[in-house]
């Protein structure tokens, strides 16, 4: 590659000079001189000319002297590296010059094999600032793409330090989340395109910003449904309540949503939400040529199937015990004992509560039902009777009630 300067100097033997000590490197085709007399000619130089390097300049010059000339390249989105010449006796201007950016200075009459050592210096700068814009360039793309999946905190992290995550596949505890809105694709093929796209996208942006405000990352949107990630690829040690808060605000968001569609003559149907946390592979598996931040293992299959259960038990939100243990202050109403489907050990699950919930009378009674049904106590039915009684539109409740009524007993629920 040819490293192209650009000499500014009113002194015509200077070319000749140039150009006879620097023979060989220009015939070899390392180094190019073009010149100019003054700095209009420069300017001009490079207005038309965006591959010059580097700029050699003598300070006292016709129309335009070499200051002005500096002042004028700092107003360049890039201004190139800059040499200043001028007589041994004229310092206090090569002082102006240095404290306007210029980037080293020669005195008159020019020592040539200093010159060929300063050019060589100034050209190490002038690689080093291109490969910090190149850096920098490769990290803003980095940034726009990571911040699709990541949440803004973590996409910095990412992009300022390459060490910072393995994206590799690796083995970690993390909290993953399911959700998925209730009948959602029949609602799609009966709806128009043009209100389609604002409910989705308006969905879909509620929903992200909430997962990135816990610094949850995004692994899949696939139309409606989302897959979350929390504690990966950045550690949290506080995944699991991370986790809960983050289900308890998408369930706030959904259902505030929902109700303002509904409103429009939209049956946009209600989100549901499974979360579990345990060991996962979690990784980049898209190859060499696709982003695919994911996870894999059955913590994922868990996670995924307590979302799908919320249909059957009328719930929106479903954790896993293991979960729930882990999070702090965890607050939920048990749900029951499931039997997912190949797995042959229970799995306890809760449906996790704000604070001002929990302590309602509602879930007072809710708990003395469950605690009869626990007991396998013959009078289980008759408290969830009272309870549906006093709060009809408890689905959970009147879940328990039609099992019980079927001759179901206990908390173990089997779902296929």
């Amino acid at each position: 590659m040819t490293a192209r300067i650009l000499v500014v100097d009113d002194e015509p033997d200077l070319e000749i000079l140039l150009v006879q000590k620097f023979r060989h490197q220009i015939r070899s085709g390392l180094l190019s001189f073009i010149f100019a007399r003054d700095g209009v000619e420069a300017l001009s130089t490079l207005e038309s000319d965006r591959n010059i390097d580097m700029v050699i300049s003598d300070i006292n010059m016709p129309r335009m002297d070499g200051l002005l000339l500096l002042q004028k390249l700092k107003e360049r989105d890039e201004q190139p590296s800059t040499i200043m010449l001028s007589a041994y006796g004229d310092m206090v201007n090569i002082r102006t010059a240095m404290n306007n950016g210029a980037f080293d200075f020669l005195t008159k009459p020019i020592d040539f094999e200093d010159l060929e050592i300063t050019i060589a210096k100034t050209f190490r700068h002038v690689e080093t600032l291109r490969e910090s814009r190149r850096r920098q360039s490769a990290a803003e793309t980095a940034h726009a793409s990571l911040s699709r999946y990541f949440s803004p905190n973590l996409a910095r992290l990412l992009t300022s330090d390459a060490h910072a995550f393995d994206l590799r596949g690796q083995r970690r505890e993390i909290a993953t989340l399911f959700s998925d809105i209730a009948d959602f694709t029949p609602l799609v093929e009966a709806m128009e395109p043009d209100v389609l796209g604002p409910l989705l996208n308006d969905y879909l942006l509620g929903m992200t910003d909430i997962v990135f405000e816990f610094d949850g990352t995004v692994a899949k949107i696939v139309g409606d449904a989302l897959h979350v990630l929390i504690g990966a690829p950045g550690e949290q040690t506080d995944h699991a309540s991370r986790a809960v808060a983050c289900a308890l605000a998408l369930d706030e968001f959904s259902q505030t949503n929902r109700a303002r569609w509904l409103q429009k003559g939209i049956p946009m149907g209600v989100t549901r939400i499974g979360v579990h946390s345990g060991l996962a592979v979690v990784g980049n598996f898209g190859g060499s040529r696709y982003f695919d931040y994911t996870a894999y293992g059955d913590t994922i299959n868990i996670a995924a199937r307590l979302e799908a259960v919320n249909k059957h038990l009328g719930t929106r939100i479903c954790v896993s015990a293991v979960l729930a243990a882990k999070a702090l202050n965890f607050k939920g109403r048990p749900v029951g004992d499931l039997l997912l489907k190949g797995k042959t050990d229970t799995l306890r699950v809760f449906e996790p509560m704000r604070a001002e919930s929990f302590e309602s009378p509602a879930t007072e009674s809710y708990l003395d039902a469950f605690a009869k049904l626990e007991a396998d106590d013959s009078t289980a039915i008759a408290a969830f009777a009272t309870h549906v009684g006093k709060w009809a539109e408890d689905h959970l409740a009147i879940f328990h009630l039609k099992r019980l009524l079927a001759g179901d007993c206990g908390t173990r629920i089997r779902l296929d």
